[in-house]
């Protein structure tokens, strides 16, 4: 099972930084999100897919036609938050108050009841499992917020499942499609999108899908555009992670699902036989 998901953000929303932090920060830089929204779309369509598209409140709230855009190609809508800030930096009434304002605007844009949803950053940890409670109280079925290896932005690497599971928590259940992770030399590492997919020549990509029951992939607008600015205040490293390989991403990915057969995650959701799935008691 391969699944095709983008995380719908501009390329100003880095997290971690200081200069990108919040709204008051977002107003100096000009959108590119357009631009690389069409390159998304059209390579969706040449190859005649469907994939599910998480989108950030602030960005339906300001580019409602874009959102559309989406929809009318035929893609499923999910929610990235709508201020796009890390889950463990709130408190959870602050989470279920950016959950709440994020589903409500994609809803009245969509006419859809919005299903699904991932945290930026993937920022849903062993801390902060009080999020998964907002999610079913806010009417969340499917989340792939699990990163289940150590990351700059925390992880989840005592989840114990890197394949479609079950959540139990506080008597709730809610379907979990976490990141799938490779295992080299006892790390487990993660190939299926961001800087990861971007880092890594398709030939070893093509090798790890092939050894991979289950495939969760995330790419962003600004994977790829290979022309937008430099965000200011980054480090070397974090210049790297962001900036390496953008102008490869739309050819690889195009040769990516060429190779291999990606379904959305409504379709995967149906194709699961959920009563047989692990159970991840929290």
């Amino acid at each position: 099972m391969k699944i095709l998901t983008f995380d719908i953000e501009d390329w100003f929303h880095i997290l971690d930084n200081e200069s990108t932090k919040s709204e008051s920060e977002w107003g100096n830089f000009e959108s590119r999100l357009s631009q690389n929204l069409d390159i998304i779309l059209n390579l969706l369509s040449r190859n005649k897919l469907r994939a599910t598209f998480f989108c950030v409140g602030w960005i339906a709230n300001k580019y409602p036609l874009e959102i559309k855009r989406i929809i009318v190609a035929g893609h499923e809508i999910g929610s990235h938050t709508y201020m796009h800030q890390l889950v463990y930096g709130q408190s959870e009434i602050e989470f279920n108050e950016d959950l709440k304002r994020s589903i409500g605007t994609l809803e009245s844009i969509s006419g859809k009841k919005v299903r699904s949803f991932r945290a930026p950053g993937f920022s849903i940890t062993q801390d902060t499992p009080w999020a998964f409670e907002a999610l079913l109280r806010n009417g969340i079925e499917i989340d792939s917020s699990v990163f289940p290896a150590s990351r700059s932005h925390g992880g989840f690497s005592s989840f114990g499942s890197s394949i479609p599971s079950i959540i139990e928590y506080k008597g709730m259940s809610l379907k979990e499609f976490p990141i799938n992770t490779h295992t080299i030399l006892k790390k487990d590492i993660i190939f299926s999108g961001g800087g990861y997919f971007r880092l890594f020549p398709y030939r070893i990509i093509k090798r790890f899908t092939e050894s991979s029951p289950y495939i969760m992939t995330y790419f962003h607008p600004r994977d790829f555009d290979p022309d937008q600015p430099m965000v200011p205040g980054l480090s070397l490293s974090r210049k790297f992670k962001s900036y390496y390989g953008l102008s490869k991403t739309e050819k690889k990915l195009n040769k990516w699902v060429n190779n291999f057969k990606f379904i959305d995650i409504s379709t995967a959701d149906r194709e699961i036989d959920w009563s047989n799935s692990k159970t991840i008691h929290l």
